[in-house]
């Protein structure tokens, strides 16, 4: 998923957290998560440890949208408010955390991969914790040409696999 307003985003106004995004910023690279969990199980324990990284300056909220897949397939964009007003999963304290980077072609092409059933969070941050580093990288003439994750189930087969070769 690459959201499409990536492509003209420097010649846009973005505004997030009072910064303008289209100024000569020292920034850290940009990354998306699509995050599926049962809807029926919506408690939020995840939301606290989201703040904490971005109180701790560790990355910055650039969007944020929770979705719902029902089980026809229909797409819900729920409000970053108390769901159901019950309690259970507060996401006011994300309400402002939009910049228009997911818009409609990308929460779409989002729940292509979601379960019917369930619901997720997209979210786009930047690694604040890496802006100098990139910054350098780029006054410097270096560009990213790779990138990527290894999943952590991957990661430790991969290890155990090598711990009993040798």
């Amino acid at each position: 998923m690459q959201p499409a307003a990536w492509a003209d985003l420097p010649a846009r106004q973005r505004t997030t957290y009072g910064v303008d995004m289209s100024d000569d910023l020292e920034m850290g690279p940009i990354d998306y998560l699509v995050i599926q969990f049962p809807r029926e199980d919506m408690r939020g324990e995840g939301l606290p440890l989201l703040v904490g990284l971005v109180e701790r300056g560790i990355i910055r909220i650039l969007d944020l949208t929770f979705v719902t897949k029902d089980h026809d397939g229909s797409v819900t964009v729920l409000d970053l408010a108390d769901e159901n007003a019950d309690g259970r999963l507060e996401l006011g304290i994300f309400q402002g955390a939009s910049s228009g980077l997911i818009g409609q072609d990308e929460i779409t092409e989002a729940a292509s991969v979601l379960e019917p059933g369930t619901s997720a969070g997209i979210l786009v941050y930047e690694n604040t914790w890496a802006a100098p580093f990139a910054s350098a990288l780029r006054r410097n003439g270096a560009q990213i040409v790779a990138s990527g994750r290894i999943p952590v189930t991957d990661l430790l087969e991969a290890l155990e696999t090598a711990s009993s070769g040798s």
